[in-house]
């Protein structure tokens, strides 16, 4: 299901990203790989870059704000892709990525300690909230989360066009060999060879949108659950150590390592739409943070993000130059 939100802006940025703005970005922007973000001060030069035109440079002049992250490159990317972004409106920001779990990461929001982060609808409704039965439209998902996590002290922002679901994915010779396209046919495959290797991360292990959940829906009883870290799991499907692999779905590891993402046919998994989110405390003091990224969520679609993605997943950029790069691409920064 797409949620129309896309601008004229955002068209023209997809149907332009690749090798060419790429290269421009690398060229223009002074970083190498190893720069870092973190700790930049409200007036300084955003790593070489000022404000587009549509963007006021002036507009979160002396407004603190921390933002933080979990610990997978989709969030690195973000996080990073945050902090230049609100450099450039002038806010006095800091990072501090990399925290381990959802509810970790979360639990910074609710006390302050971080500012801003970007949560997934999907794990709101289902992981936070304690719900069974998702919602299958973005937009109705994303209200009904926005409306009932506030009482956590939760604020949920702009809602972002791009959703990086769940699925389990192979390589395109195992399901070419077995003819298996779907969820279902993953579980036929795991009744029939009980001995069959299913790669998940931890967190996933665990949680009730995750593989718990599904073999449950999918009635999976049989499979030699491994658990591995989010960012092996990609090469050991296309190794072959693992037969059936939990990826993301908006992950550039996928293309990579000539995986084959199986059709959730069953519509298990939640929709899990990217929103920058914040506590109901900093947004009674600082609502224009929020307003601010609305153009940001709004630019990064699925396709979007897959790109962001595979510049870090498959080609080894670090987020502060993927961050740096998209700005000048979607026309929201310039060269200083």
């Amino acid at each position: 299901m797409t949620i129309h939100l896309t601008s004229r802006r955002t068209r023209r940025l997809v149907a332009g990203l690749g090798a060419t703005a790429l290269a421009v970005g690398l060229a223009g922007c002074g970083l190498d790989e190893d720069s870092s973000v973190g700790n930049q001060v409200a007036g300084g030069d955003c790593n070489g870059l000022v404000a587009g035109d549509d963007i006021d440079p002036e507009g979160l002049t002396d407004v603190p704000v921390v933002v933080g992250s979990k610990d997978f490159d989709e969030q690195l990317i973000l996080g990073e892709l945050t902090s230049q972004y609100l450099c450039l409106w002038g806010a006095d920001n800091e990072t501090d990525l990399n925290t381990q779990g959802s509810t970790a990461a979360r639990e910074k929001i609710i006390r302050g300690d971080n500012n801003i982060m970007w949560e997934y609808t999907g794990t709101g409704w289902i992981n936070y909230l304690g719900n069974d039965e998702p919602i299958f439209d973005p937009v109705e998902q994303y209200e009904a989360v926005k409306e009932a996590d506030v009482e956590n002290g939760v604020v949920w922002g702009p809602l972002s066009p791009f959703n990086n679901t769940y699925a389990f994915a192979v390589t395109s010779e195992f399901a070419e060999e077995n003819s298996i396209a779907t969820h279902s046919d993953m579980a036929a495959y795991i009744d029939e060879n009980p001995d069959a290797t299913v790669c998940v991360e931890a967190e996933f292990a665990n949680r009730p949108d995750g593989y718990p959940g599904f073999k449950r829906a999918y009635d999976v009883t049989g499979g030699d659950e491994q658990s591995l870290g989010t960012g092996v799991i990609y090469t050991q499907i296309a190794q072959g150590n693992c037969d059936f692999g939990e990826i993301f779905t908006t992950d550039g590891r996928i293309a990579a390592n000539d995986l084959v993402v199986l059709e959730d046919d069953q519509s298990f998994f939640p929709l899990y739409n990217g929103v920058p989110v914040t506590s109901v405390e900093y947004n009674d003091e600082h609502p224009e943070v929020l307003e601010a990224l609305a153009p940001l969520a709004e630019s990064l679609t699925t396709e979007v993000m897959q790109d962001l993605n595979t510049r870090k997943s498959a080609d080894g950029q670090s987020e502060t130059q993927i961050a740096n790069d998209y700005l000048l691409e979607a026309g929201f920064a310039q060269e200083g």
